[in-house]
């Protein structure tokens, strides 16, 4: 996949980076897609480009996934699909926090830690929410949560992989709508765990 950042999307983050061209958003969508017909993500934990609470990360024990919210996706939509990556890892892919689909095509949320109905394989091959944990020694790391309409629904099975969703949502995505959340690891956190440095998302 081209790692070129299109313009539009540039335009529709909080924030920019290199990383943004490898985004799922940027290789499915385009200007037309973003928020057609007032198609638009949000979440009542952070604003759009603002720092992800700790309970969301894994600086914190018992962390779950932050609630989200949707509005009507456009008429004839068959089903949703959420994609969070980090846009600020290392490498040819966005580390990948959280594949989900199978959302009924209407407006809807998901609320605080709640199981999504379908869920594949995050990068540390889990089916379920990823806890953002970035080196301790970069800037904040943003996580770019990406809502799909499709116009048809989906036939894979749970735990299906990120290249595997990417391919079957190839030339039925209908309408996308973005939302940033950003996050960077504490000072205090230094020494600890030191491990995970090399294996962070």
């Amino acid at each position: 996949m081209s790692s070129t950042v299109p313009s539009w999307l540039a335009g529709a983050l909080k924030g920019s980076g290199p990383g943004d061209g490898r985004l799922t958003v940027a290789h499915l969508g385009d200007e037309r897609m973003l928020a057609r017909g007032g198609f638009a993500l949000s979440s009542p934990a952070f604003a759009d480009g603002d720092e992800l609470d700790p309970c969301f990360t894994a600086d914190e024990e018992d962390a779950v996934a932050p609630p989200l919210e949707w509005t009507a996706p456009p008429p004839g939509t068959q089903e949703l699909v959420l994609v969070v990556e980090d846009a600020d890892t290392a490498g040819d892919s966005p580390s990948c926090h959280w594949l989900v689909w199978g959302l009924p095509g209407q407006r809807g949320k998901l609320l605080e830690g709640e199981v999504p109905p379908r869920v594949g394989k995050n990068s540390h091959r889990n089916s379920e929410w990823l806890l953002p944990e970035p080196p301790r020694e970069d800037d904040a790391h943003r996580y770019v949560f990406q809502l799909f309409a499709l116009d048809l629904p989906l036939t894979l099975m749970p735990g299906a992989e990120r290249e595997d969703l990417i391919a079957a949502m190839k030339n039925h995505v209908t309408a996308v709508a973005v939302l940033t959340g950003k996050y960077q690891r504490q000072p205090e956190d230094a020494g600890e765990g030191a491990w995970d440095e090399d294996d962070s998302v």
